[in-house]
């Protein structure tokens, strides 16, 4: 495999906020394995699964590009994030 570019955290979190307005992101992780947290409203009624995939759908022309390998995602809405209490 030749030489892959990483993301930073700023561009996977535009990446994601393009895709899902309005959403609260953090990203960390090293730019190839990354832990992704979202907050937003868009998540009420899904199941996680498929805000997992809200959020993938974001980032997948990265991982299909090697650009980002592991992605570990949080996805929660405003009232679960209110109710994990500071640092969620």
């Amino acid at each position: 495999m030749g030489s892959v570019t990483t993301m930073t955290a700023q561009q996977i979190g535009d990446l994601v906020r393009t895709a899902i307005s309005g959403a609260r992101v953090s990203v960390g992780g090293d730019g190839y394995h990354v832990d992704v947290s979202v907050v937003s409203d868009a998540f009420a009624g899904l199941r996680p699964v498929q805000r997992q995939q809200k959020v993938y759908a974001a980032l997948g022309e990265a991982i299909r590009s090697g650009a980002l390998h592991a992605v570990n995602i949080s996805a929660l809405t405003e009232a679960e994030a209110g109710a994990a209490g500071p640092g969620n």
